[in-house]
């Protein structure tokens, strides 16, 4: 029985050094973390803001008929330049039936009207050269047989303007659509054979054609809420066009919206401003843009890269770890001021000398290892 216990005693002793050389061997084997460090640099920092959008022209105009009708032709298409006064479209009037027949009747009962004064007319103007009659008589007959006649004009001319669309020689006038402004043809929401309505004081009418001036263009965008108060009329921006690779446009704030939208749970604010173009590139209308607006820049100051800050989780207040010995480190509270994105404004806390550890980054070394051997 004491051989057992004493095999038992020897086996453990035996375990027990053989574990302690495993334990020893595996403990000297674990990588040691080394810590990096970077100091602060002196730089300019701007903050900035984006605005999404899209280029537009300034100005669209939106050319209508002056009469109703049937769209007879079109003569231009998308993307023509027009002058003030060519030539659009033409439309083939389609009378009112109810309307033609009640301008026609008027027509026919002025001309009646117009006959018996002619008629009384003749006979007054006999007997006034016989003297039988006064001259005020005859001026009376007079004057109904030229009102007569001035109401079958107007009867005529009202039943040419319902029936071709204007009267005498102006006819052709009303019924061809002609540019009102010089510009490109951007849209032709019509085409030939289409119904198309005048433009008066009950009805916007048919627009015919949308014409634009594609050399005066604006950046049409939408900042937040949050950036809003800090623009101000006149302000540069850079505007990049989607369609339009490594190229930046100049331009100058020349509106902020007084009043904002929500959009998904944002109020969003509309800006404009002037595009500067240039001739080796044209722009088209409606491209895709970003305006970068420059809200606040500050030259040479402390500054530090971002991804070296790290934050209190209870009071989430910026710190850093500052060397105070080779891989040791204390921690450090900061002010920090504008940022990009990047880079972070240094207040206070912080010197350019003091070396700050990179916490993010670790790299593992090997005890006894090659530095070499330890980067492959």
């Amino acid at each position: 029985m004491n051989k057992i216990v004493r095999y038992l005693i020897i086996a453990l002793i035996v375990f027990g050094v053989l574990f302690a050389a495993a334990y020893f061997i595996k403990s000297n084997s674990k990588a040691t973390i080394s810590y990096e460090t970077e100091t602060a640099l002196i730089t300019s920092i701007e903050k900035k803001t984006v605005a999404t959008g899209k280029v537009i022209p300034e100005d669209e105009v939106e050319v209508k008929p002056q009469v109703q009708g049937i769209l007879q032709a079109l003569y231009v298409e998308e993307g023509d330049f027009v002058n003030e006064g060519d030539l659009l479209a033409k439309i083939k009037v389609v009378a009112d039936e109810g309307q033609l027949n009640s301008a026609k009747g008027r027509l026919a009962n002025t001309k009646i009207v117009l006959k018996n004064a002619q008629i009384e007319y003749n006979r007054n103007k006999n007997l006034f050269e016989q003297e039988i009659i006064s001259q005020q008589e005859f001026q009376t007959a007079e004057l109904n047989y030229n009102r007569a006649k001035q109401d079958v004009n107007n009867a005529q001319s009202d039943f040419e303007i319902i029936k071709l669309g204007s009267a005498g020689g102006a006819a052709s006038a009303n019924t061809n659509v002609r540019a009102t402004v010089a510009g490109t043809v951007l849209e032709l929401p019509v085409k030939e054979g289409d119904q198309v309505i005048e433009s008066n004081s009950f009805n916007a009418g048919t627009t015919i054609a949308i014409i634009a001036d594609l050399n005066k263009m604006i950046f049409e965008g939408k900042v937040d809420e949050a950036e809003v108060g800090k623009l101000k009329i006149g302000m540069p921006l850079t505007v990049n066009l989607g369609a339009i690779q490594d190229k930046e446009f100049a331009a100058k704030l020349k509106f902020i919206a007084p009043k904002g939208n929500e959009e998904q749970g944002a109020v969003q604010f509309k800006i404009e401003g002037d595009v500067t173009l240039d001739d080796d590139f044209f722009v088209r209308a409606g491209y895709s843009a970003n305006a970068s607006l420059v809200l606040e820049r500050k030259d040479s100051i402390l500054a530090l890269p971002e991804a070296l800050l790290q934050f209190d989780k209870d009071t989430e207040q910026p710190y850093v770890e500052i060397q105070i010995e080779e891989q040791k480190f204390e921690r450090k509270d900061i002010e920090i001021g504008i940022s990009d994105g990047i880079n972070v404004e240094i207040i206070s806390g912080l010197t350019i000398e003091d070396k700050i550890k990179v916490w993010n980054k670790t790299e593992a070394k090997k005890l006894g290892e090659d530095e070499t051997a330890d980067q492959e």
